[in-house]
């Protein structure tokens, strides 16, 4: 028995994390079951190994679940219980059963290189966790990465594919996560302070079976190659994470673009986060980014509710074009994810301080929803296909995306400087439609402003990797505009920024056309200023789109 089970977890945690090279050391954990009494130990090369004695496995078996100071942790607030909490939930993972934290306890976690890896219910409850971020061995090392005991694999035979293609030549065990690279194509090539010289065209979309592409999740590039390809079996029972109060101490690094990722990683599909806080001290003058404390990735199904987040402070640094950028810093990152929502929460700091960066951040998503949250920030950069926000409040850096599909924005209040922004620095794209409905928008949290509506610039002069579209269709209906603090001279609120102030006539020629809103729809837009909805600033640059004012 005693070599069984070391070899079975130890094989199992190797190649189950081998695919996941974020996830700091939880691979270097091994357990035993001799006769000796249940112990937990460091063996001083990063190396955590424990026994459990066969009395303490029939025991907590019984009892039917684990708790962390079964296997050592003090919960006292000072002693570091890292080791204690990753060793429960290995011995929870190897034999299915549900881990809740001890009620009332306070948890210390230092900084050394230990990843808790969650493959079962866990109950944080009302325990306090203290992160402390200023003194850390590995800054890419998860605090605590929820994963799956499926493996990845790579389905054999697809050589190429094409945009919406509805069904793949491929048998599959079962519903995957299917992830596709063709490394020779270059996509949002980036524009700007931040430019760059763009990212691997990417995918990853949802397969039955059958082949069957999910019609929710479609493909959304061309692959005339694929360099890489990967399926990740969808878990298809729901794994619960509940509770918890959880404080960083931020780390004191030099601000550079080094993200810290001491957090809670998921990497599992079919998630449920529900009750959890998580809040911030120690920020001074200076320090380092973070990459999310829920960092969401490679998954889908999953959903964060009733849970309160905090908004990270603004640093500055020196961007990729050698002048000086604010950083971009978050609590909530999402990538290459799917299907996912936020229910019901919110952040702990004021949402118009712009004292603090955006709560959250995205790339390569589909279907992302807020629903009854109140951020600063809904933020897609490298793209998402189809998003919704409803009965919602996003605060002084509002609303910004590129994608494709719908975006659906209704019942919400946004304080940003557009109702809408189209972010310039990736081509200020979206291949589909715009819908707002009864909503409130509050230009620059009630600053001084001019109001418009769709921010965004484009000139027509840098390739992104992709044609650059505005939204083909608008519909904007029962929206309020309180301008009431507008500057001197303001002439109204524009539903359009002035994306190019330099074409103003026929004469300017732009290398990569900008495929430019046909309709706009307007339905019960009231104006508190009294002013007149214009088009834009730059009324030549959108003179063929047509505006139902109805």
């Amino acid at each position: 028995m005693k070599y069984f089970l070391l070899f079975f977890f130890f094989s199992f945690t190797v190649f189950g994390m081998a695919q996941r090279p974020d996830s700091g050391s939880a691979d270097n954990v091994v357990v035993t079951s001799s006769k000796s009494k249940t112990l937990v130990k460091n063996s001083g090369n990063g190396e955590l190994l424990f026994n459990v004695s066969p009395k303490d496995v029939r025991r907590f078996k019984a009892k039917g679940l684990v708790r962390y100071s079964d296997f050592g942790a003090r919960g006292d607030g000072k002693t570091d219980d890292i080791d204690a909490i990753a060793a429960a939930h290995a011995f929870a993972n190897q034999q299915g059963l549900p881990v809740k934290a001890d009620q009332g306890a306070t948890y210390y976690i230092g900084g050394k290189d230990r990843t808790a890896v969650i493959q079962t219910d866990t109950d944080f409850g009302t325990a306090a966790f203290i992160i402390d971020d200023t003194n850390v061995q590995n800054r890419n090392a998860h605090v605590f990465l929820v994963s799956s005991s499926l493996r990845p694999f790579k389905p054999e035979g697809v050589a190429s594919l094409k945009r919406n293609q509805q069904k793949i030549d491929v048998s599959l065990p079962g519903t995957c996560l299917v992830s596709v690279t063709n490394s020779n194509v270059k996509r949002y090539i980036r524009f700007g302070p931040n430019q760059n010289n763009g990212s691997s065209q990417t995918d990853i979309f949802i397969v039955d079976k059958n082949g069957n592409v999910d019609v929710n999740t479609p493909i959304i590039w061309d692959f005339d190659q694929i360099t890489d390809i990967s399926a990740l079996p969808i878990d298809e029972t729901t794994l619960t994470i509940t509770g918890g109060r959880f404080t960083t101490l931020a780390n004191k690094a030099e601000s550079r673009y080094t993200y810290y990722s001491r957090g809670i990683a998921i990497r599992r599909s079919n998630v449920l986060v529900d009750g959890l806080e998580h809040r911030v001290t120690g920020e001074g003058d200076h320090g380092a980014p973070y990459g999310g404390f829920i960092n969401a990735g490679d998954c889908a199904f999953v959903t964060v509710r009733n849970t309160t987040l905090t908004g990270r402070k603004m640093y500055e640094t020196i961007g990729s074009a050698g002048v000086p950028v604010s950083m971009g810093s978050y609590d909530i990152s999402i990538n290459r994810a799917l299907n996912i929502s936020f229910i019901n929460c919110r952040q702990t700091n004021d949402i118009n301080d712009s004292r603090y960066w955006g709560i959250m951040g995205s790339n390569y998503c589909k279907n992302l929803v807020y629903d009854h949250c109140t951020f600063s920030r809904f933020d897609a950069h490298m793209g998402v296909a189809n998003a919704t926000i409803r009965n919602s409040t996003l605060g002084h850096q509002g609303i910004n995306a590129i994608g494709s599909g719908s975006f659906i924005v209704e019942k919400s209040t946004i304080y940003g400087r557009n109702l809408i922004n189209l972010r310039s620095d990736y081509g200020s794209t979206w291949q589909g439609e715009l819908v707002i409905r009864d909503c409130v928008f509050v230009p620059a949290g009630g600053k001084t402003a001019n109001a418009t509506l769709i921010g965004g610039s484009y000139s027509g002069q840098h390739n992104f990797g992709y044609t650059c579209y505005m939204p083909e269709r608008i519909i904007i209906e029962n929206l309020q505009i309180d301008d009431t603090n507008h500057p001197e001279n303001y002439q109204g609120p524009a539903i359009f920024a002035n994306f190019n102030p330099r074409m103003t006539d026929d004469s300017y020629q732009e290398k990569f056309p900008y495929v430019k809103t046909r309709e706009v729809i307007l339905r019960n837009v009231t104006i508190a200023s009294g002013k007149t909805l214009r088009i834009s600033d730059n009324p030549f640059m959108f003179k063929d789109v047509k505006v139902d004012y109805n």
